[in-house]
């Protein structure tokens, strides 16, 4: 009789409190729930007609946003699959800054048609096999789909083409008020050589109240409070940055002074106002004209800033305070005394500028490019749409920024995914085995992007995307750039090139890449091991204050 060996299961491997999920079943199956539960969060927010998402942080900061990339920051996902998309559209923000959505929402298809054919009896790494094939050649496909390019990047009509699109997205109705702001903002800063243009050189003040017709671009760091002393203006200015409160400073050791009568106490102040007095007279004799601080300013060294027309700026944010150094060419000294020659930045006008009923300070460089900034000035009725506003306004310089390293241009409006489709859809019934089926499914999840955006419009979806199909089957090739029209429901579709509506190639592309692997890394895990959560249990949230006893 055979000796019978127990079976010896995972969990006697490790300590008590790990979880386990394995197999077709429970970790491939489950993974796919969780991502395509994600997608479906965001799906809805795509495209002009995005539906806004009403987001509470673990802050208690409202969020009301239809972009993506602020959704997916703010929302505290947890499952490990749903976070391997969070990633994967983190990194296209920070690459290109723009289609974000898309990596989280193909990504999503993807495994969703990879389900079906895990339920057909496909393995999954034959899929995988399969997903990768589709991603090399529709990579490769991409630049054959090239309908336009941006001839020169100090044109404005060339830049207005590819900056409708992402803002479109965001704040559908103002996308020419918005798109000729970026592109002014663009042009004031754009070097001669357009590769070395830097988003940072481009900033947002938000100003309260008004609308957001009133928004404007202004030339120069503009910062949303005016100067505190008398001094409102000045030209060629040299500039000393603190980042200490300029003040009377105190002793690090406690002393007691010791005071007989009050000719004493009149010296010991008089003393002190001196030593101040000494502090800002070095200044003014270094050619100091103006002084920022990142702190307070005190109401006897704001007497003496005024004496010697010194103008004092407090900017608040250690941010701005890094950017206008680096904009000037100063360095932060974090204790009052006279800079040296180098330490000191310089600036062609300062100056106080009135936004609506707000007074704002401005520091503009006009000769050296290479420091040049410019302000875009958001007016609105409350902070949260100026916040969507300014995420729409960095999806516009991002594109810009994109569009200096690839001037290529795509079809927009789902034009180039249904193209994209057809041309895998032929791979794939000229690829042999098994193979096609998930070449078969890539190109059909592509499908999932111009569904989104009939959807969303309200649009009767299965009936514009049997259009979109014949359109884009049509011999002559005349319907390759045949995308959605939201503006028409009765039709549902036009031409996205003649309409001007436009992808970056380098922003697609990017994305494509990120979806499909983000996929592809997701089907090829088998079995998921969570280990305990460190830490003991979390206290109470009680009411009040928290030494009162009960």
């Amino acid at each position: 009789m055979a000796l019978r060996v127990p079976k010896s299961t995972l969990p006697q491997l490790f300590k008590d409190g790990y979880k386990f999920q394995s197999g077709i079943e429970e970790a491939v199956l489950r993974n796919i729930d969780a991502t395509h539960e994600f997608s479906e969060v965001v799906r809805t927010s795509m495209g002009p007609n995005g539906r806004n998402k009403m987001i509470i942080n673990h802050l208690e900061k409202l969020f009301v946003t239809n972009d993506a990339a602020t959704i997916i920051r703010e929302l505290d996902v947890v499952h490990p699959a749903a976070k391997l998309l969070v990633m994967a559209s983190q990194q296209q923000e920070s690459e290109i800054g723009d289609n974000t959505n898309f990596v989280v929402v193909f990504a999503g298809a993807l495994l969703q048609k990879a389900e079906y054919l895990i339920k057909m009896g496909l393995h999954p790494s034959e899929i995988c096999l399969g997903y990768q094939l589709a991603r090399d050649r529709a990579l490769q496909i991409l630049p054959e789909l090239e309908v336009d390019q941006i001839k020169s990047m100090t044109d404005k009509t060339e830049l207005l083409k590819i900056i409708k699109s992402p803002i479109s997205s965001k704040q559908y109705g103002y996308e020419d008020l918005l798109s000729e702001l970026v592109v002014e903002a663009a042009l004031n800063i754009m070097p001669k050589n357009p590769k070395d243009f830097n988003v940072d050189n481009i900033r947002v003040v938000k100003v309260m109240g008004s609308s957001i017709h009133e928004s404007r671009v202004v030339k120069g760091m503009v910062f949303g409070r005016e100067p505190e002393g008398v001094i409102r203006a000045t030209k060629k200015a040299k500039i000393a940055v603190f980042t200490c409160p300029l003040d009377l400073t105190q002793t690090e050791t406690k002393g007691t002074v010791l005071i007989h009568n009050a000719k004493e106490m009149l010296n010991f102040s008089k003393d002190e106002e001196k030593q101040v007095e000494k502090t800002f007279q070095d200044l003014a004799d270094a050619g100091v004209t103006v002084v920022v601080t990142g702190n307070g300013i005190g109401e006897l060294a704001l007497h003496y800033l005024n004496r010697y027309n010194i103008m004092a700026v407090k900017v608040l944010s250690k941010f701005d305070l890094r950017r206008l150094c680096r904009v000037i060419g100063a360095t932060a000294l974090a204790r009052l005394g006279t800079p040296m020659a180098e330490e000191m930045g310089e600036c062609d006008i300062v100056e106080t500028v009135e936004i609506g009923s707000d007074m704002v300070t401005v520091f503009r460089q006009e000769e050296d490019v290479s420091t040049r900034t410019t302000t875009i000035v958001i007016r609105g009725a409350t902070q949260n749409h100026m916040d969507d506003i300014e995420r729409a306004i960095d999806d516009g310089v991002s594109v810009i920024k994109a569009a200096t390293r690839d001037n290529r241009l795509l079809p927009g409006a789902g034009a180039m995914e249904m193209e994209l489709n057809k041309r895998l859809q032929e791979v794939a019934a000229k690829t042999p085995g098994l193979n096609q089926h998930a070449i078969k499914k890539f190109a059909e999840a592509l499908e999932v992007i111009p569904r989104t955006l009939c959807e969303n419009a309200g649009m009767e979806a299965t009936a514009v995307l049997s259009r979109l199909y014949a359109a884009h089957y049509q011999e002559d090739k005349s319907g390759n750039s045949v995308g959605v029209d939201i503006e028409n429901p009765a039709e549902g579709t036009m031409d996205a090139t003649r309409a001007g509506i436009f992808d970056s190639l380098a922003a697609k592309s990017c994305a494509l890449k990120l979806a499909a692997d983000t996929a592809i890394t997701i089907l090829s895990v088998d079995q998921i091991i969570m280990s305990k959560p460190a830490g003991g249990p979390k206290p109470l949230k009680k009411e009040g204050h928290w030494d009162e006893e009960d």
